[in-house]
């Protein structure tokens, strides 16, 4: 058993109206049943939600009592908007975020709280099981490179963190300037100002989290919207001179072919060449 009074984490969330409440709730849960529970909950709720989604925060605020902050945003405003809103409202130095329709397994904290408290990095996520209706039935990971050097190298390509299961030191977040509204990129685009920073990070190898890829995963990685903002990141990497001008070249080149095929096609080219099997 763990003394619940000694300072542990915090979680992080934010909810919008279009979330299912069945998933909601079983996300809550999955952070309730860490093996190193957390001190406290903020949850956002990006904009106006629904009847179904407000039963369930009831539910978890009668079972969490003060342990659970509930922050409402008038409107919505984007992922971005809503962690911005809420990393200050966290009352422990180390923050665990947590998607609002995934599943975290029951170690995942404290696997990273453990690491965190004994390496001194700044940022720990893991590996990630990506899922449709069940966890594990499509045998499909996201693993990424583990160590400090590893993880800046792999950052000048992709996404060098699994933004759903990563568990980061609050003052490093703010101290980078904490989330910026920057559609679908929000973490990526602190990863980087961290990792200027001086900020290490570390990826844990083994599974930590189940992650639905339903609800328009990856359809939401391609149109001209989504083009747009990816090229404005790139340009971002490069005017911080984290990529060089053949780097930003050739990112642009390779992200801009995979947002502009058929979102059938791109499922397909991420479980091919970015996804693991084990």
């Amino acid at each position: 058993m763990h003394d619940n009074t000694q300072e542990t984490y915090s979680v992080l969330m934010a909810v919008y109206k279009k979330e299912d409440p069945v998933f909601f709730r079983q996300s809550i849960e999955s952070m309730m049943n860490q093996t190193l529970p957390f001190s406290d909950f903020v949850l956002v709720c990006d904009g106006p939600l629904t009847r179904e989604l407000n039963s369930v925060i009831q539910w978890a605020q009668e079972k969490l009592g003060e342990r659970l902050q509930c922050i409402r945003l008038k409107e919505n405003r984007g992922l971005g908007n809503a962690l911005r809103a809420g990393i200050p409202r966290c009352r422990c130095s180390v923050i665990a975020r947590m998607d609002s329709d995934d599943i975290s397994r029951p170690d995942r904290c404290e696997k990273q709280f453990r690491i965190l408290e004994k390496d001194g990095y700044s940022i720990v996520s893991g590996t990630l099981q990506e899922f449709a209706e069940t966890p594990g039935d499509l045998q499909r990971f996201r693993i990424l490179p583990r160590t400090p050097e590893e993880i800046r190298d792999y950052a000048k390509k992709r996404n060098p963190f699994n933004h759903p299961c990563v568990m980061y030191r609050r003052e490093a977040v703010l101290k980078a300037g904490n989330y910026q509204d920057f559609p679908g990129f929000e973490d990526y685009c602190l990863w980087v100002r961290m990792l200027i920073n001086g900020a290490e990070g570390y990826n844990i190898q083994e599974p930590v989290l189940d992650m639905r890829t339903g609800n328009g995963m990856y359809s939401r990685r391609g149109g001209l919207s989504y083009l747009r903002w990816l090229l404005r990141f790139q340009r971002f990497l490069l005017d911080k001179k984290f990529i060089t001008k053949g780097r930003y070249i050739k990112n642009c080149v390779v992200r801009t072919m995979v947002s502009i095929v058929p979102g059938g096609l791109r499922e397909t080219f991420y479980e091919l060449f970015l996804r693991g099997k084990k």
